[in-house]
């Protein structure tokens, strides 16, 4: 069986690309295609994959932010030639759902979320221009999803990373999907019930992670907030911080697992369709405080391994950190650990295979 992986743009390392990393790991024959590919920012774990890229390539060395590509993508997602493969597998955040093939070729769209800025975050994404530049990006975005919704009926089997994401995908692509969450590598992590006084963040530092609103809340309390990330809203996020709050920056995999392995618990402030990293901290025995909200609220059991808050505000935050705080002496580290083994990345690879 000759097998293909499609990913929209490979231009660093985040979870969605642990997930196309694990497909390649379970496939190491298959090419990986991708719009727009980053060699040196993601060498780590793709420095060995044969790589295709698309003709917006030679755009990337001039343009670094694929956002500005957008009216290019669609046709380009469909150049790709498919036609010798007899499987190709999407892992799609946007566009790679996308992708045409012919009758022969199975297509299986690993789907971690519709496209958010076309359909969530409309006018989110509009926010800041001019009253002429939100008109030209709203018909942008009109066009745009009305590809997505046309091209979502192209892949033979649509396989969703969370049930709320399966849930979006019936609203908005009105599709059916099977839940597959994706695959933590739960034994690389040391279930550890000592700590050092510290919480934790590992996270790109973008607005909709919502590091802001933790930062504010930490700031309040006078407790020691690490965060473990990099990103566009850095310099931001330092200069509305504390003397509680540490930025490591990007860090290698081992230095992370022991951030890990010795916080007291892991923070997770935003909206996410699934999030790895409350499964990896979970993995390592430790509670989260997460936002009630999104992929989170099947990963986290409430009092059990963690806590929730209900809004995104510093005052519901810090009221789940005070419950945290009270019920932490019966948090029990290998308990923790046996929800985090519910999303072994063997499960994902038996489920994965099964539809092959």
């Amino acid at each position: 069986m000759k097998i293909a992986l499609i990913h929209e743009v490979l231009v660093k390392l985040g979870g969605a690309e642990r997930v196309l990393k694990k497909l390649s790991d379970m496939f190491p024959e298959a090419p990986i295609y991708t719009l727009i590919h980053d060699a040196d920012a993601t060498k780590e774990w793709f420095g060995n994959c044969a790589i295709k890229t698309s003709p917006l390539q030679k755009y990337y060395r001039w343009i670094n932010k694929p956002k500005f590509l957008l009216p290019k993508i669609s046709k380009a997602i469909e150049s790709f030639d498919f036609s010798e493969f007899d499987v190709v597998i999407s892992s799609s955040s946007a566009f790679a759902h996308g992708i045409k093939t012919s009758g022969k070729t199975r297509h299986i769209c690993y789907c971690h979320s519709p496209m958010r800025y076309a359909w969530d975050y409309t006018h989110e994404y509009t926010e800041g221009y001019s009253p002429f530049k939100r008109w030209l990006i709203a018909e942008l975005l009109n066009a745009i999803r009305q590809w997505d919704f046309r091209s979502a009926n192209r892949p033979n089997v649509v396989i969703a990373n969370s049930e709320h994401v399966r849930q979006r995908v019936r609203k908005y692509w009105r599709r059916d999907a099977e839940v597959v969450h994706p695959p933590v590598n739960v034994k690389r992590f040391t279930p550890n019930r000592n700590h050092e006084d510290y919480f934790l963040i590992v996270s790109a530092l973008t607005p909709f992670k919502k590091i802001d609103l933790a930062i504010k809340t930490f700031n309040k309390i006078k407790r020691r907030l690490v965060i473990i990330g990099d990103g566009a809203q850095r310099k931001y996020l330092e200069s509305i911080a504390g003397d509680t709050i540490e930025f490591l920056g990007k860090k290698p995999d081992g230095v992370v697992k022991e951030y890990y392995e010795n916080c007291r618990a892991f923070i997770f402030p935003g909206e996410e369709d699934f999030g790895i990293t409350p499964v990896e901290a979970m993995a390592a025995g430790k509670p989260v405080l997460a936002y009630r909200l999104g992929g989170v609220t099947e990963s986290v059991v409430e009092g059990v391994s963690g806590e929730f808050f209900d809004a995104p505000t510093s005052e519901s935050l810090e009221k789940g950190l005070t419950q945290l705080l009270m019920n932490e002496a019966n948090y029990d580290e290998k308990t923790i650990r046996q929800i985090a083994e519910r999303f072994d990345e063997r499960i994902f690879e038996e489920k994965i295979k099964n539809y092959l």
